[in-house]
């Protein structure tokens, strides 16, 4: 496992983490960060991108 593949899963991780606080305190803005991070992270496992260019990649769109 490289470290774009670590970085990912942690970033799901971390969306998950601020899912489930976003729905405990009714925070709609938390777990919507939280669904971004997680999504950021399954890219970044599965093409090997950095974080930073998969949101490049995404404001382009």
């Amino acid at each position: 496992m490289n470290n774009q593949e670590l970085e990912g899963k942690w970033n799901q991780v971390k969306g998950d983490f601020k899912q489930k606080y976003g729905k405990v305190t009714d925070d709609d803005a938390t777990y919507s960060e939280g669904k971004f991070d997680e999504m950021l992270g399954r890219l970044q496992e599965k093409t090997g991108k950095t974080k930073e260019a998969l949101r490049d990649e995404i404001e382009k769109w």
